[in-house]
């Protein structure tokens, strides 16, 4: 296969990163050849963070240049938009349909874009944009924490990675006690998509 280059974005307390991870392990579970990196600046207060993941037969460097990415999948809607200038003329948008106002937003110096608005951004790039329910997801099945591992169910949907990898990935990535909410959002991202013609 060839390269295919996937952005991941959203704010710190996510699970960008384990996200990423889990399909860089997957990717490798399946022979693949994969390189990534995170940028994740001030994360840990809930700033933007953005990963690199690159896969396929042969990968020489983990950095995406600017309209590049075959897929973004975009954890927070605002971080979605700000991200989309990696994405490819006719890439796939994969974004969560979750909101976080930053302080200038709260402190009502400027209003925080609407799904019109941030459709708009991203259709600049593409019209394959879709958003996913995976806050009502996460909510419906208990864990919060889960809403990561649900988008990763329905970005899935877009890889060429066999469910033994990520069944293996998954296991080898998430702690015990959190794993059975964490497959149950897994099949039910990848189930869900699917049904709305996501992949």
């Amino acid at each position: 296969m060839g390269t295919l280059n996937i952005i991941m974005t959203g704010i710190g307390g996510q699970g960008i990163i384990l996200a990423s991870d889990v399909i860089a392990e997957a990717a490798m579970v399946q022979g693949l050849d994969v390189k990534k990196t995170d940028s994740i600046g001030m994360a840990q207060r809930g700033g933007s963070v953005i990963s690199h993941l690159r896969l396929g037969n042969i990968v020489n460097s983990p950095l995406i240049a600017e309209g590049d990415a075959d897929i973004l999948l975009g954890m927070e809607k605002l971080e979605a938009a700000r991200a989309v200038i990696f994405l490819k003329e006719g890439g796939v948008a994969l974004v969560n349909n979750y909101a976080v106002s930053p302080s200038y937003s709260k402190d009502g110096i400027k209003k925080y874009p609407d799904d019109n608005a941030v459709s708009k951004i991203i259709g600049f790039r593409t019209e394959k944009i879709h958003f996913v329910e995976g806050l009502k997801a996460a909510r419906s099945l208990g864990n919060m924490r889960a809403m990561n591992i649900y988008l990763l169910g329905a970005l899935s949907n877009y890889l060429p990675l066999t469910s033994d990898a990520w069944l293996i990935s998954l296991k080898s990535r998430l702690p015990e006690k959190h794993l059975n909410v964490n497959l149950k959002a897994f099949k039910q991202g990848q189930k869900e998509a699917n049904c709305a013609g996501i992949g």
